[in-house]
């Protein structure tokens, strides 16, 4: 095992109407929230109007920022800021899915000293300095309510990426699995394919953790058993509580205590694919995960068999990844670009920004000629 350093200070409150909490937390926190959210959902599921009620009971000041898009722009940051700024809010509010979430993190992290977001994710500029961000979760998915971690998308460049900081683990955060009852089953389905590539992305990182190999199953085994009965009953409030806690688990970093790195080279690959035709996340994992294992059968071949024989009691190569293939296509989820419209003559802009940007993981390192052969996979 590498060293590691186990460190998460968010407060997570799961269940039903914990929300209503919410006041009395932030209270403690400050006295101004910039409220972000991204419109319709929150709206429709009840997630806004009970975070609202809950402020009111302690007088706390509301300033709105809406419209945040399911691939979360840079550019939305720098206008929250300024309208946070100019309002002095002294929290940060996010209710939604990854999408605000994550850009409600930024915003958190840039706000205080007017940082540039895009100049902070690049590493040209610093800061130890952060407003708190409670979380309000909507949608089962990325684990971004109990993790360091935002993805932002920027379009004049053609790049979405990821980036840690210390100060953006929320505060607290606040699960209520009835919010998800209104996610429509193909965003429903996304969500766990979301999950389990994240636990996929640890498996095949650098290193020996196997503790973390265990809980890396268990969280993936979860989602096998509970995401096709969700899927037939979207209503079930159990099983939506069941996935909502794996998504969680699986990117709060146990998964990944012990190794040196996980991997993130099939998300790298999926942004691609969203900055260029504004896929959404977790379908872009469903496409690009069975493509890229059958690329690593030779030089991760080991760790593919170790995977089916914990999850599908079969250690053949082949037989996990048509496995894994075959759970995705019967949740709903795409397994190939033409399932999302996008045709095989989009192979070369998709090939050309994948080069461009260098995508690879940071354990399997790709090289173009790998990368060309990950795209004969996924039409």
């Amino acid at each position: 095992m590498n060293n590691f350093m186990a460190f998460n200070p968010t407060r997570v409150h799961f269940g039903i109407d914990v929300v209503k909490e919410i006041g009395n937390h932030a209270i403690q926190l400050g006295k101004h929230a910039l409220l972000v959210y991204g419109g319709g959902s929150a709206l429709k599921n009840g997630s806004y109007r009970d975070t609202i009620k809950s402020l009111k009971t302690q007088n706390i000041k509301v300033t709105e920022y809406c419209d945040i898009k399911s691939n979360p722009l840079v550019d939305d940051v720098a206008k929250a800021v300024q309208l946070g700024r100019k309002n002095s809010v002294d929290m940060v509010i996010a209710i939604g899915g990854a999408s605000v979430i994550d850009t409600g993190k930024i915003i958190a992290l840039c706000i205080k000293d007017n940082y540039d977001a895009w100049e902070l994710i690049t590493g040209k500029q610093k800061t130890n300095t952060a407003l708190p961000i409670l979380t309000v979760l909507t949608l089962a998915a990325t684990g971004t309510e109990m993790n360091q971690t935002s993805v932002l998308m920027n379009q004049k460049i053609k790049l979405k990426k990821g980036f840690k900081h210390e100060l953006m683990y929320p505060t607290h955060s606040y699960m209520d699995p009835t919010y998800t009852l209104t996610v429509p089953p193909n965003y429903t389905a996304y969500g766990i394919v979301d999950l389990i590539t994240h636990c996929l992305e640890a498996w095949f990182g650098a290193g020996d953790a196997s503790l973390s190999d265990q809980f890396v199953l268990s969280i993936i085994k979860e989602a096998l058993k509970y995401g096709p009965p969700l899927m037939e009953d979207t209503q079930d409030i159990e099983l939506r509580s069941k996935i909502m806690w794996a998504a969680t688990n699986a990117l709060n970093n146990i998964t990944i205590y012990g190794r040196k790195s996980p991997d993130w080279g099939v998300h790298v690959i999926g942004h691609t694919l969203s900055v260029l035709y504004d896929t959404p996340h977790g379908a872009s994992l469903s496409i690009i995960y069975p493509a890229w294992l059958k690329v690593m059968s030779d030089r991760a071949g080991n760790r593919i068999s170790q995977l089916g024989l914990g999850l599908f009691g079969d250690a053949s190569v082949e037989k996990t990844i048509s496995s894994l293939e075959t759970f995705f296509a019967s949740l709903g989820s795409p397994v190939k670009c033409q399932d999302i419209g996008i045709e095989s003559s989009c192979k070369q802009d998709i090939l050309k920004l994948l080069n461009k940007n260098t995508a690879q993981g940071l354990h399997h390192k790709l090289s173009d000629t790998e990368r060309e052969k990950i795209l004969t996979y996924i039409f």
